[in-house]
């Protein structure tokens, strides 16, 4: 028996769910684990990424080759592909309270301030590198850039990419005058810290710290703003449609984001640590574009969704709750709080295992979001939120 995708759910006057959204959102939150998981499995974890960074790429081995074909395609590429659909949330909101004659941004200030406050728990909590607070203080302003005409929206769009290449690449040509980026070890008492201290002391050097883990938001603040605005025009130019239009402008986003972004980003990667910047804010947004034509391509033809397509649909439904739950599983399989796994296998099982606890974290995303959908329309924290605001 051949399983189809869930209908969604639809009432008067409102229109249906874009089915391709749900499995890109689903393709993004995994997809941003393919880059975290390493943070988690790393000595230092989190602070290991203002030290020493992510690690030079090497192609000398097979292992060696497996990690870094994994890290080059995800490093933030499917963290710019979260933020484009986020600005697509955001212009499915607005048309949603266009059509309910309600004034704008109106509620939407409420969810935003609401998410900013799971983001500041889950950042304390869970994970310094939480994306959720910047996306919060950005949909704020993006939201009242809704009210503004088109062009004006155009103008802001223009002037944040210009700032935007203009900070990575004078960051870019800073960097390694001063030597600070990359190659610094983690000192011991933070990789004991990981390795072996209690939680409440993770949660305090997060919040001792937490200028220095809030940088990224920060730095990024108009990319943030030139992505959701990006995600606005694309959803209303229908690229997420099924229809020949939207398969078109999917088309494109495949050649000319794959076709420019993917040489640039292994390039860059292949130069070394010195270029990280320029690979995840410029290269891996373009990249984000043409994994959106990639998906779209791929979802068109297929004709019977099997288990992955129905599963990455569930994860794209309850990707709020998916995206904290497999950074709250990572926590208790790789630090010493859980299992202590990071510490317990070391360098001697990577990178087999730390792709293997990828895998298997995915697998329970897809498997547990696809039952819980049987019985709920919303994810857990997707519930509470709406609940939160209802009152």
């Amino acid at each position: 028996m051949t399983e189809t995708l869930p209908s969604p759910a639809t009432t008067p006057g409102r229109p249906a769910r874009l089915p391709l959204l749900d499995v890109m959102r689903g393709v993004a939150i995994l997809g941003t684990l393919m880059t975290n998981v390493w943070i988690f499995t790393s000595p230092g974890a989190e602070w290991a990424v203002l030290t020493s960074g992510q690690g030079e790429l090497s192609f000398g081995s097979f292992p060696a080759a497996a990690e870094s074909t994994m890290r080059l395609l995800a490093n933030g590429k499917f963290l710019s592909l979260l933020t484009i659909l986020f600005g697509v949330g955001l212009a499915i909101q607005h048309s949603a309270a266009a059509r309910r004659g309600e004034p704008w941004p109106g509620r939407y200030r409420w969810r935003a301030l609401f998410l900013f406050a799971e983001g500041t728990l889950h950042f304390l909590l869970v994970f310094a590198w939480d994306v959720l607070m910047g996306y919060a203080v950005t949909a704020l302003f993006v939201a009242w850039l809704l009210t503004r005409t088109p062009v004006a929206r155009r103008r802001v769009m223009r002037w944040a990419a210009g700032l935007h290449l203009t900070l990575i690449g004078l960051l870019t040509a800073a960097l390694p005058a001063d030597g600070s980026q990359g190659g610094e070890s983690v000192s011991r008492e933070v990789v004991d810290l990981y390795a072996h201290g209690g939680y409440l002391e993770q949660v305090r050097f997060r919040l001792d710290n937490a200028p220095a883990f809030r940088i990224e938001p920060l730095l990024t603040f108009f990319l943030l703003v030139f992505l959701f605005l990006l995600g606005v025009r694309l959803f209303r130019a229908g690229a997420f449609g099924s229809d020949a239009t939207g398969r078109r402008i999917r088309a494109r986003l495949l050649a000319w984001g794959l076709g420019l972004g993917l040489p640039l980003s292994v390039a860059l990667s292949l130069a070394g640590q010195d270029l990280f910047l320029l690979d995840r804010y410029v290269a891996g947004p373009l990249m984000a574009l043409g994994y959106i034509g990639l998906i779209g391509a791929l979802v068109d033809r297929v004709r019977r969704p099997g288990p992955l397509l129905i599963g990455l649909t569930g994860v794209g439904r309850t990707a709020l709750s998916g995206y904290v739950l497999q950074n709250v599983v990572c926590v208790i399989v790789s630090y010493g709080i859980g299992l202590g796994l990071a510490h317990r296998l070391g360098e001697s099982w990577r990178p087999w295992w730390v792709m293997g606890l990828w895998a298997v974290v995915c697998a329970v995303l897809m498997a547990g979001s696809t039952l819980w959908l049987r019985r709920f329309r919303t994810g857990p924290l997707e519930s509470v939120q709406k609940w939160a605001l209802r009152h």
